[in-house]
């Protein structure tokens, strides 16, 4: 199975969704904890929440594997993103509630993680990679939305409930003020969901590494609050009801992001 999905799109916008992917390699599931196939940590159902890019012309980019496979989300050298605080690794060994994700014995040594940063990591980072040129020769700018979400409580790494609209951009690093500052007040005006900017979630790697605004490559990070379209707990049901509340706000959101784009 190839490492992503892809649609180009007509718009100057790349979406992003790294860690929606479910696929695990069967010799890799065969090593794994029961807890761990569960997939705990996926970003689940993006695809199907944000169901109106295509109308919006925006290209999208789709991991198909496991986070649990190789994080696309983190540096090849995995270097904390967040120094001073927990996070999972380039290849995670734990879950978000440090739970084992490997039987004993089985973890990946330096060599496998190795092989899995170019099977997966690098095909990634490449095609998102020439997305974003081919948009800014096209349009002259490229606009990238990294698509996430997250349990709304998840002790090890922030205390209490999460924000249901957690933007990031790397404290005003990926993107210009502008174009944050509109998005910001759209999801302000949603009164149904709380909103925060450069919170927990500043961004990840994608937004730090390609958020360039000096070049006309502005990057966003959404970190959506789960409960806010979705069951928290295993199946992990998608929530037809509340995903048709937040959908519109999501897509105002993009189309204040490409509207205040082409005026900067």
């Amino acid at each position: 199975m190839d490492a992503y999905t892809f649609r180009a799109g007509t718009a100057p916008l790349l979406v992003s969704m790294p860690h929606t992917g479910t696929h695990l390699p069967s010799e890799l599931a065969a090593r794994m904890t029961r807890e761990a196939r569960i997939l705990p940590d996926t970003d689940w159902h993006l695809e199907r929440l944000y169901d109106f890019l295509d109308a919006l012309g925006a290209s999208v980019l789709v991991a198909t594997h496991s986070r649990y496979v190789v994080d696309l989300n983190r540096p090849p050298d995995n270097t904390n993103l967040y120094p001073g605080q927990d996070t999972t690794a380039l290849v995670p060994v734990d879950t978000f509630a440090r739970a084992p994700v490997y039987r004993d014995g089985a973890a990946p040594d330096a060599a496998e993680i190795g092989l899995r940063v170019e099977r997966y990591w690098r095909p990634y980072h490449a095609q998102l990679g020439r997305e974003l040129d081919r948009l800014r020769v096209a349009h002259g700018y490229a606009l990238l939305w990294d698509a996430h979400s997250i349990a709304s409580r998840v002790p090890r790494f922030f205390t209490g409930r999460l924000p249901d609209l957690n933007l990031g951009t790397a404290g005003g690093r990926s993107c210009a003020a502008g174009i944050i500052e509109g998005v910001a007040a759209i999801a302000r005006r949603a009164s149904a969901y709380t909103t925060v900017v450069d919170g927990r979630f500043k961004g990840g790697y994608i937004t730090r590494r390609y958020g360039q605004p000096n070049t006309r490559v502005h990057a966003i990070q959404l970190e959506l609050s789960e409960t806010t379209y979705m069951d928290e707990a295993p199946p992990f049901a998608f929530d037809a009801v509340r995903a048709a509340r937040l959908r519109p706000v999501l897509r105002a959101m993009l189309e204040r992001m490409l509207e205040t784009a082409r005026k900067i």
